[in-house]
């Protein structure tokens, strides 16, 4: 090895030993400020020569400190130019602080980190929410000020357990000092009462600390649109790319951002959401330009500190994206693809759909498959708004499979099939006997590929069967080969459980799945998508480590919107009946028992 690449190695290497000794520092001193035992012991003389151990200012504040020290230790991890620069100010602090209680070891070890720090200011390059910097000092002026007026209020009210008589500057003074942790000029005659007042404003304190850093350090949040340069030149790029990904017009979100290669012949959608970039589909345009604008997408990533993760993306991007970027993969699951041609209601395989289908068709259904750019206008809000209505949640669900819109001019070339019963007060209105909608999006010139599917809760079952049979056979006047359906989450394992001679493990798996389908339609959705003998693509999830995978799997979950506030509170304590949801995470039933009414999204 080189002297030069062993001195890169060396710079790379100073973000993580800087974070865990900050990590180190951070517990010692929790465990100090936890334990006051400790303070005397072997423990204690360890964190007194470790650098930060004296920031504490007093013993008192070591869990304080403990806690910030932690967080800062995460910020560091993640190249944040802010805690370098918080780091490189504080540590020569640090040392002069050392000195003062005749601590030369410590001194010294802060002053040789800070050398280390400052020799390696370009690892620290990861930049924050530049909006956070103001929200971070106006956090700590109303909340240092709201503050002290509790803690005097708090002082004030114990005045008759004070030892003398302090002035108003003295109880301001104190308060502000019990702020950081340290003990101020106000003598309480009672233990208890002091103790109170102490705890109170540390803890005062801490909130605050804890709030300001965390705006302060926390990533940027861009707010993810598709302007419509972009949204142009993407839909070039579908137009002669679309058909090797179903999952490619969903790029045309409007709620994403994209970012192309250098050539301008790839793109990648994503959006941020909890500090994790999180792309989905595989890469638009040509595979041979997708290296260079997943290489933009990690470089975008890495400048702002976020967790780079893929979610849907098939086996060949898949390949592409853990080659460019290093990135491991899991599989989540199968897409259902119908070839148009071999598609038949003929044969004993079908005949459970087939029988479905003609009970339905004799209850008076028929069905309509129509360009979305034919519809008349009248139509297309009237298909809208009873899709709004079926939906059967307040949020619209939707990231990575769905569009997020009905209707568009821009999407003339979407494919809509409406149900149709015939109903006294629906036939003067245009759309009025609609009893159920599919919407597919183009996949290329020759496929298409679901987007939503919604359904009359008071219709009867088999509707959905028949919807698809329907899209099926009149996908061929529409120049449709091939149908994109659902995406059935972990079918692989539900498949392979089931087989004879299958292990332990796996049927153990497949036994989690299946209880997890009484609130998220993981089986069903699987046996539904079975019934028309599709084709099985997988797949996968691409991630940079196996610790990120909890925080990108929070992160998919609410760019699909399936975790929002009121979810977070009371999706746990309560068994809901579940509502339309996105092809890439479990499906719910919307009414009837026939099959899914999903939004194909992730």
């Amino acid at each position: 090895m080189s002297s030069r690449t062993l001195a890169y190695d060396l710079r790379s290497r100073v973000p993580g030993l800087a974070a865990g000794a900050a990590l180190l520092i951070g517990i010692l001193d929790i465990v100090r400020g936890l334990v006051p035992s400790l303070r005397a012991s072997r423990i204690g003389e360890i964190a007194s020569v470790l650098p930060g151990a004296v920031t504490t200012l007093a013993e008192t504040a070591s869990l304080l400190v403990g806690i910030l020290l932690i967080m800062l230790a995460h910020a560091l991890r993640r190249r944040k130019a802010r805690a370098w620069r918080a780091v490189v100010v504080l540590l020569p602090v640090d040392a002069v602080l050392e000195g003062l209680h005749r601590h030369p070891v410590a001194a010294s070890v802060s002053l040789l980190l800070w050398v280390v720090l400052l020799a390696g200011r370009g690892e620290f390059y990861a930049l924050s929410d530049p909006r956070s910097r103001w929200r971070a000092l106006w956090n700590l002026l109303v909340l240092g000020a709201f503050d002290i007026v509790i803690g005097w209020i708090l002082v004030a009210a114990h005045h008759r357990t004070v030892a003398g008589d302090p002035g108003f500057g003295d109880q301001v003074w104190h308060v502000v000092l019990g702020l950081v942790g340290l003990e101020g000029p106000v003598v309480f005659t009672s233990e208890r009462t002091g103790d109170l007042v102490y705890f109170s404003l540390a803890g005062l304190g801490a909130l605050t600390a804890v709030t300001t850093i965390y705006l302060a350090l926390r990533p940027e949040r861009p707010v993810a649109a598709l302007d419509e340069d972009d949204e142009r030149r993407l839909r070039a790029l579908l137009d002669r790319y679309g058909r090797q990904d179903s999952l490619g017009y969903f790029a045309l979100r409007r709620d994403k951002s994209v970012i192309f290669s250098p050539s301008g012949k790839a793109a990648v959608a994503y959006r941020v959401v909890a500090g994790v970039m999180l792309a989905s589909g595989d890469p638009i345009g040509d595979p041979e330009a997708w290296p260079g604008a997943i290489r933009r997408f990690l470089e975008e990533a890495r400048r702002h500190a976020w967790v780079p993760a893929v979610i849907g993306c098939g086996e060949t991007s898949g390949e592409v994206w853990a080659r460019e970027g290093g990135l491991d993969a899991l599989e989540i699951g199968d897409e259902a693809v119908v070839d148009v041609a071999g598609f038949t209601l003929e044969g004993r395989a079908r005949r459970n759909v087939r029988q479905m289908v003609r009970r339905v068709e004799r209850l008076g259904y028929t069905c309509r498959a129509r360009r979305t750019g034919d519809l008349s206008e009248a139509e297309r809000r009237r298909i809208a708004d009873l899709a709004d209505r079926w939906r059967g949640t307040e949020t619209e669900r939707g990231f990575s499979m769905a569009l997020g819109r009905f209707g568009d001019p821009a999407d003339a070339g979407c494919l809509v099939v409406t149900a149709h019963r015939a109903t006294s007060e629906g036939e003067e209105a245009p759309g009025g006997d609609i009893q159920a909608v599919l919407h597919f999006v183009p996949w290329g010139a020759d496929g298409i590929s679901l987007d939503l599917m919604r359904r009359d809760r008071e219709a009867d079952p088999g509707l959905n069967e028949l919807l698809i049979v329907r899209a099926l056979q009149a996908a061929p006047d529409f120049g449709v080969t091939r149908v994109s359906l659902n995406f059935a989450m972990f079918r692989s394992a539900l498949a392979r459980g089931e087989r004879l001679g299958a292990g332990p493990v796996l049927r153990a798996w497949r036994g989690v799945l299946v209880f997890l389908s009484r609130w998220f339609q993981i089986e069903s959705l699987y046996r539904f998508n079975a019934k028309f003998r599709p084709s099985w693509e997988p797949r996968f999830l691409l991630y940079p480590a196996a610790r990120d995978l909890p925080r990108i799997g929070i992160a998919a979950l609410r760019a699909e919107a399936f975790l929002t506030p009121l979810r977070l509170r009371w999706g746990l304590l309560r068994r809901r009946r579940p509502a339309p949801v996105p092809r890439l995470l479990p499906g719910a039933v919307v009414g009837g028992d026939s099959g899914p009414e999903t939004r194909r999204t992730a």
